[in-house]
């Protein structure tokens, strides 16, 4: 679909059939939605509340010719370009976070010509989400002008028909296929959020399928006794899967804090032996496990343990 193809957006959810029944599946399930050549938006941000185990999947089902977006995408864009199921990156940002650096295979494939990127600012990209979420084309803003984004993304400029200044046109972006993870949802779908929500909300609204991963299931009587909280409704979700530390060893807000250790030995590594490292991560982490509890198996009980207590003593709780 053409970037701000707002009309065929709205045939393809007009389309969908209605998904007022009981949404709860398997994480293998729950993938097999996702299918060879989609655009994948992910929700969190950076290393917080990354859809990992839904991520993993992915790749584990050997998933192809895909698109990742993320407003700012932590190392789980390195796997996918490291065993080469992505042909283009949608974002503002690539690597864990700046006291591990840029990411290295990022900038290899692209002076490669390995891999398409489109580099937007955060706002921007944000922008682009909403307007999907709204149904509308584009959306006007001031960011990205006076810099050389504006000339090697698709936005466009105009003069504004009421003040005769210049703007920028962000056009809008509809994902096929939404990941999120979230604190706890109910069988239908109804999501709640501690924390900074970032884009999810608009990300599940903009995209045609969305699946979600909850570190707990509750019963939708408990959803319905605090209708505020809820930051993603369930008639938006397509599939929701209970996953236990579905997003470690990045964070979730007041549950796990990040394994920072972690990373720097995934860095570590990288700096080592070169970018092959990704792809022995990923054999290790990904596909050397049958599920997501042989993933949390090499972690082990204690460091899950260790950074739960972490969670709770920054949360106050």
């Amino acid at each position: 679909m053409r970037p701000g193809d707002f009309v065929e957006a709205r045939r393809r959810l007009e389309a969908k059939p209605p998904a007022t029944a009981d949404k709860l599946t398997t994480l293998a399930d729950a993938i097999r939605l996702v299918k060879d050549g989609d655009h994948i938006a992910i929700g969190g941000c950076m290393f917080t509340r990354t859809p990992l185990a839904l991520l993993m999947e992915v790749l584990r089902q050997g998933r192809a010719n895909l698109a990742l977006s993320k407003n700012l995408m932590c190392y789980e864009g390195e796997w996918f370009m490291a065993v080469g199921a992505v042909h283009t990156i949608v974002t503002s940002w690539l690597g864990i976070g700046l006291p591990w650096g840029i990411s290295r295979i990022l900038r290899e494939q692209a002076e490669a010509g390995q891999i398409r990127i489109e580099d937007w600012s955060h706002m921007g990209l944000g922008l682009r989400y909403r307007a999907g979420a709204m149904g509308v084309p584009f959306l006007p803003t001031l960011t990205m002008l006076g810099s050389d984004l504006l000339r090697v993304t698709d936005m466009k400029a105009m003069t504004c028909p009421f003040t005769g200044q210049t703007v920028g046109l962000v056009p809008a972006l509809f994902p096929d296929v939404a990941l999120l993870h979230v604190h706890r949802a109910d069988r239908f779908g109804n999501c709640q959020i501690d924390g900074y929500p970032f884009m999810d909300f608009d990300i599940a609204r903009a995209a045609m399928t969305v699946i979600v991963s909850a570190e707990e299931i509750i019963d939708e009587e408990v959803i319905r006794l605090h209708p505020d909280r809820t930051a993603v409704p369930g008639f938006l979700v397509d599939a929701v899967v209970e996953v236990p530390y579905g997003a470690f060893p990045h964070e979730c807000h007041a549950l796990y804090e990040a394994d920072f250790s972690h990373f720097d030995a995934y860095v570590d590594a990288i700096k080592t032996s070169g970018t092959g490292a990704i792809r022995d991560y990923v054999e290790r982490y990904v596909y050397g496990v049958k599920d997501h509890q042989g993933y949390l198996a090499l972690f082990g009980e204690e460091v899950l343990a260790r950074q739960a207590r972490k969670a709770r003593e920054l949360a106050g709780a």
